[in-house]
Parts: C-alpha cells; sequence; structure tokens
C-alpha cells in the first residue's frame, strides 16, 4: 500500500496539513494540559521527547499509510501560523471501508467551533477521496463537549463499551459513535 502522500485541507478559517518534526513544541503545549487530556487515556505529556516520540509514530502512519493525522492551524488572528490541534483519521480497516477518527484541540481554542470546522473537512476527504463507507468514534461518557460535537455532525450513537480503558488512574467506559457515507451525504446534500 503506498504511503500518504503530504496534501492540505482549506477550510474557512483553518489549514489542515501533515504534522511535522517542527510541531513538536506546539504538541507538547497543547498535550501537557491536564484539563485538554481529561478524557484521554494517556496522561499530561511530562517532556517534550514525549512529543518528538509521537511525531515520529505519526510520521511512520504516513509512511505505512496506517494513520493519517492533520494539525490544525489557523490562517488569520492572534494564532495564525500556530498548531492548535490536531485530527487523526486512524486504525484503517480497508477490506471494509472503515476507520476510527480523533481530535484534539488546545485548551485556549476551545468554544470556537474549530475542531467542527477541521472534522467536517475531514470527514469529507475520508468519503469522498479514500472512499470509506464508516467512521467510528470513542469517547468518554463524560465528555459532553465531544458527544454534542459528534451529533453535530450526524454521527450517531452506537454503543456503550464498559471498563474499556484507564484514563488516568480510573477503569472508564467508552462511547461508541458511527458516521455511515450515506448519512453524511444525506445530511449535507438533502434532497431538494
Amino acid at each position: 500500500m503506498e504511503m500518504f502522500t503530504p496534501f492540505t485541507l482549506q477550510t474557512a478559517r483553518l489549514t489542515l496539513r501533515f504534522v511535522e518534526p517542527g510541531d513538536a513544541e506546539a504538541l507538547f503545549r497543547i498535550m501537557s494540559v491536564e484539563a485538554t487530556m481529561r478524557y484521554f487515556s494517556s496522561t499530561p505529556w511530562q517532556a517534550l521527547s514525549q512529543a518528538v516520540d509521537n511525531i515520529e509514530q505519526t510520521l511512520k502512519g504516513y509512511r505505512d499509510r496506517t494513520a493519517l493525522r492533520l494539525a490544525m492551524v489557523p490562517r488569520d488572528g492572534e494564532h495564525a501560523g500556530e498548531v492548535i490541534g490536531t485530527v487523526t483519521l486512524y486504525a484503517f480497516d480497508l477490506r471494509n471501508k472503515r476507520c476510527e477518527i480523533g481530535y484534539i484541540l488546545g485548551q485556549p481554542h476551545w468554544g470556537r467551533r474549530y475542531t467542527q470546522e477541521a472534522l467536517r473537512a475531514v470527514i469529507d476527504y475520508a468519503f469522498e477521496t479514500l472512499q470509506l463507507r464508516r467512521l467510528e468514534a470513542d469517547i468518554h461518557p463524560d465528555n459532553i463537549a465531544s458527544e454534542r460535537l459528534l451529533q453535530s455532525l450526524h454521527f450517531q450513537r452506537e454503543g456503550h463499551l464498559r471498563q474499556r480503558w484507564y484514563v488516568g488512574d480510573e477503569v472508564s467506559d467508552s462511547i461508541i459513535y458511527g458516521l455511515l457515507r450515506q448519512d453524511w451525504q444525506a445530511a449535507i446534500h438533502p434532497a431538494q
């Protein structure tokens, strides 16, 4: 299978681009904040080396086509040109034309709908360019903001998996959301 080759997606306010080695400090700033990592199965990063290692795994994902991670970069305003978050397609099952989708946004940018904007573009890319049939998202049951975000993008709640992950020191359940290409297309192109 070919590697993912660099490309960008443009939204009204963002450029979505491949993560690069020079993004380590920005990713560390995002993922070292406890509030940002509250619902993740990994703890807040403690050292810049964790960001460097994470980026190396991201680059490997591009090479072996197992993950596609895009940095969210505002084009205008105070944070123009800075990485403020990421959206990732991963756990590809090409035979069944599906994968998982994940996202993270730095705390200073919460409430501005950047993630919704980025996800719209990545969902379009997944369904139109990659020709996937299904996307899945796995969220912590207490992450109401993420749940509302997925619902706003027409994901359907499909399951509740008990004691699936450790989040910090606690065993946590997961809520599974799914989005089918046909449902996405019907939502964004309703019958006239």
